[in-house]
């Protein structure tokens, strides 16, 4: 039912090639131009595969009077000095700045990519893309789905805050014009608080590849260090978003919970080894323990010599290492027991495949 494999650029992405890690500078431009163009060079050199940034305008994305007239919120929004839609204005991507962003990731051999938050987003940024996110927020707006859908481009679907009943039916609506979907599992708690990691609910991952035949998996995740992104890829995970900034430090509100250069780097870094480590499922011995087989297992020796002709009874043998290639071993004792021994062995010695008339 999905493609389970997909192309973003120049890279592939599915279960069988790697992670796929995408920087999302969002608002942590500060709404600096320079400081986009900072952030786009920063995150490819601390291994990032793709740039991406948000496309709303403060109108287009919340009400004003909706928010100062909310009640009883305990959003991380109530820390902001200023309102919300203050600050969607201060921190937006300004539209005008589309061609000198797409040219300084090229320049920088990064994938440029944004999450667009309106209709009008979309026809501007459409020519720049090969892929699309869609933010949590909007996984109940089926009708925008369906728009982004239906550009033939593959479709990142964060499902943070949402049940199994508004994941199925985002899914379904984009699905039945592209089959190119990266489902990702998404906490959308932004409060930087150590105490989130109980609610990444990783597991999901199994249940979404349970249900979704075939999708690809993803994580978009706002906690601290790298366990979450660990544990995903080891689950299935191919594409992993994080916030990126260059100080946490800074005031903003994506500061807090990004990740530096620092720790983007090492976050790629451990996850490397761990694909490396996760392997192909095949249990053999492996290369680098053929040795290990020789000098760790046992293998059937005589406790006495012994002459051409002589029986190999129970009392005769011990079972020590190490254990030659073809030498008989402990589970083949049956097939010498009681046997005559074709040539005279001296004690301590092991019993080879073709010397046990058999």
């Amino acid at each position: 039912m999905f493609n389970k494999e997909i192309n973003i650029g120049n890279k592939k992405i599915g279960l069988n090639y790697p992670a796929y890690f995408i920087a999302d500078i969002a608002a942590n431009h500060d709404g600096d131009l320079k400081r986009a163009k900072k952030l786009i060079y920063l995150a490819k050199e601390a291994g990032a595969d793709c740039a991406k940034f948000q496309h709303f305008l403060p109108d287009k994305i919340v009400s004003d009077y909706g928010f100062k007239n909310l009640a009883g919120s305990q959003s991380h929004q109530n820390s902001w000095k200023k309102s919300v839609y203050e600050i969607y204005d201060e921190y937006h991507y300004k539209r005008e700045w589309n061609d000198e962003i797409i040219e300084t990731c090229k320049d920088a051999e990064i994938e440029f990519m944004t999450t667009p938050y309106d209709y009008e987003a979309i026809n501007d940024i459409d020519k720049f893309v090969n892929a699309y996110k869609i933010g949590s927020g909007d996984i109940s707006w089926i009708e925008f789905l369906e728009t982004v859908a239906k550009l033939n481009k593959a479709v990142l679907l964060a499902t943070g805050a949402s049940d199994m009943d508004d994941v199925i039916r985002a899914v379904e609506a984009i699905s039945k014009y592209n089959k190119n979907i990266v489902l990702m599992q998404c906490n959308t708690n932004y409060t930087a608080n150590l105490e989130n990691m109980k609610y990444v609910n990783l597991n999901v991952l199994l249940t979404y590849k349970d249900k979704f035949k075939d999708i690809i998996l993803g994580l978009s995740d706002h906690t601290f260090g790298h366990s979450a992104v660990l544990g995903a890829v080891a689950l299935g995970a191919r594409v992993i978003e994080k916030h990126f900034t260059d100080d946490n430090d800074r005031l903003g509100p994506d500061h807090k919970f990004a990740m530096n250069p620092q720790t983007w780097k090492e976050m790629v870094l451990r996850t490397r080894e761990l694909e490396q480590a996760l392997g192909d499922g095949i249990k053999r011995v492996e290369e680098n323990e053929k040795d290990t087989v020789i000098v760790q297992r046992r293998s059937i020796r005589l406790n006495t010599d012994l002459k051409a002709g002589d029986i190999i009874t129970k009392e005769k043998i011990e079972m020590l290492r190490p254990a030659p290639v073809n030498s008989y071993i402990p589970y083949e004792l049956d097939e010498i027991l009681n046997k005559k021994i074709k040539c005279d062995k001296a004690k301590g010695d092991c019993i080879l495949k073709g010397e046990v008339y058999v």
